[in-house]
């Protein structure tokens, strides 16, 4: 069982000094992993539903500062040494898919091979519009095509792509990444589409859950998972070679401690939040990345510290 936590890369608290200092307690602390989310622009006026909120609503609105993923990432790579790093995740049809490649695969050889690739097909028409993106209904289909592409850029001698949105022949590529074949690709989302995906392209199923309307309980997981992986066989893939990763906010307080908002699973004690880990580790979880409570960073230091220190110890010594 790994942890990793999502790191603060937008509104008031994008300050690379928080990030960084943040990023050093988590390695100390002894986390899996760190991740960061992916926006280019934010719309001034926006009819996209965000799917992560019971309203529809982008979390502090769209006037507010995001500090680029891969450049964020680079950042990182030199001010941590052994923690992985991660997109959660890169809208993969925003950006020129042979560039992105390239990003990813220096910051994988900058890194010494701690990169995670979180891909996502996106959700914002808007910003699409404004990157002058392939046509967002089409994004499901460009997301696939361009994973595949730069797969091919990763591990081929002699890289040759026909696709119906790319094409590359008679390149080199390099430096490849440092990890081989390629980083692991974690596939974001709950959506059939989304599982098609994950069962076909992903080293790793990474859906974002807890947060109304997509919740995600153990029992839907294990549903989704059933589904994950009869779409892997259709495939010719080995179900058991697809991680299960789940994103979620997390909440801890102490026994005396009165609740502080509303209650739910990983919202609680340390006993009730082990509890709900095994619940998840039971339906084939390996993996959790946090988001903490902000916008308070003191708040978010102790968390990291109460969940090492006492939810954690617990987990290991019941496997």
């Amino acid at each position: 069982m790994e942890f990793g936590l999502s790191l603060p890369v937008r509104g008031p608290l994008a300050r690379p000094d928080l990030i960084a200092r943040l990023a050093a307690k988590a390695e100390a602390l002894g986390y899996s992993s760190l991740f960061v989310s992916d926006h280019v622009v934010l719309p001034a006026r926006s009819r996209s539903v965000y799917p992560y909120h019971p309203a529809g609503e982008f979390p502090g609105g769209f006037r507010q500062d995001y500090l680029d993923p891969l450049a964020l990432l680079g950042y990182l790579a030199g001010r941590t040494r052994r923690i992985r790093l991660g997109t959660s995740v890169l809208i993969v049809p925003y950006r020129n898919p042979v560039v992105t490649a390239k990003q990813l695969a220096t910051l994988d050889v900058l890194s010494g091979g701690r990169l995670i690739v979180g891909c996502g097909a996106g959700w914002l028409e808007e910003e699409f519009r404004a990157l002058a993106a392939p046509p967002f209904a089409e994004r499901g289909r460009v997301t696939d095509e361009y994973l595949r592409l730069m797969k091919t850029l990763w591990t081929e001698d002699a890289p040759k792509f026909e696709g119906r949105y790319y094409q590359v022949s008679e390149v080199h590529f390099l430096p490849r990444p440092r990890q081989k074949p390629h980083p692991p690709l974690w596939i974001g989302g709950h959506t059939e589409p989304a599982l098609r995906r994950a069962a076909g392209l992903g080293d790793a199923w990474h859906p974002i859950g807890l947060r109304p309307p997509a919740l995600l309980y153990p029992p839907e997981y294990a549903r989704a998972v059933e589904r994950l992986h009869g779409y892997a066989r259709a495939a010719g893939r080995d179900p058991g070679a697809i991680a299960l990763t789940f994103r979620a906010p997390l909440q801890l307080w102490g026994p005396r401690e009165k609740s502080p908002g509303e209650t739910g699973l990983l919202k609680g004690t340390a006993e009730a939040v082990t509890r709900d880990i095994r619940s998840y580790q039971a339906v084939g979880v390996r993996h959790f990345v946090f988001d903490l409570p902000g916008p308070d960073p003191k708040a978010m230091a102790e968390t990291m510290e109460r969940f090492a220190e006492e939810v954690r110890p617990r987990v290991a010594r019941a496997r």
